[in-house]
């Protein structure tokens, strides 16, 4: 039985969807979101996928010179919103949750969900706002690591082997009060940490971010390889509805 969203009637719920990425490791010319499966743009079966859930809005951060986007159908198009994005990931989540900050309470939730991300499914979005809500905390899906590690700190030799038990690959969306991320994200930026993805923010400042168990096929497109398998996942996810 799949899982139902239990959450209270008054929680509002928002997307964050960070499309001004170069995508370069993908290929110099295109972009990854833009990229076609099953008569669909990427980007389109990521906006299909979070749409799953009750959302009051999503935002777009997209790169200055991107003339597509607002082109494009997307659905529940009544609650698309835009924004330019910035030079970093983290610079266009921050840009869109100043966005949002105009038109949402800072106590409302935001989901921030990779753009190449089209796979994850509606059963770990219920988990993830589900466990967010329940327990008042920041949440995020991850998986935890299958592969042995390996630490190579010159050249190609092994100095070790990780002990990966405790070690989880982190995925989005990563989930968190809108007041709470968008300061979380300031102050790192002004310690000028490194910040590779939201939960990373967070951590700077002490929040506590819970993992929520996801799947291995919430893949993220980052290199055209990955293509092909987000078309065979997307093929065989549908096939099992």
């Amino acid at each position: 039985m799949k899982n139902q969203l239990n959450c209270p009637q008054n929680l509002k719920l928002w997307a964050v969807i960070p499309a001004a990425g170069s995508g370069s490791r993908f290929s110099k010319s295109e972009l990854k979101q833009y990229q076609v499966i099953q008569n669909k743009t990427v980007l389109e079966h990521t906006v299909l996928r979070l749409n799953s859930l009750p959302l009051s809005g999503y935002v777009l951060a997209i790169g200055e010179q991107d003339n597509f986007a607002k082109t494009i159908a997307f659905e529940a198009l009544e609650k698309a919103h835009f924004c330019l994005g910035g030079s970093e990931r983290v610079n266009s989540v921050l840009n869109a949750l100043n966005y949002l900050s105009q038109i949402a309470s800072e106590e409302d939730w935001v989901l921030v969900h990779d753009a190449a991300r089209p796979c994850v499914t509606q059963d770990s979005l219920i988990q993830l706002v589900n466990a967010a809500a329940a327990s008042g905390q920041s949440a995020i899906l991850a998986i935890p690591v299958r592969d042995t590690l390996k630490s190579v700190e010159t050249g190609a030799e092994i100095s070790k082997t990780v002990d990966r038990s405790k070690l989880w690959q982190a995925q989005t969306p990563q989930m968190a009060k809108l007041g709470v991320l968008k300061h979380a994200i300031e102050q790192a930026l002004l310690a000028q940490v490194s910040i590779t993805d939201e939960a990373s923010a967070l951590e700077h400042l002490s929040e506590p971010v819970q993992v929520v168990p996801g799947r291995s096929d919430n893949i993220k497109i980052t290199y055209p390889d990955d293509l092909e398998l987000a078309k065979l996942i997307l093929a065989s996810q549908q096939s099992a509805i």
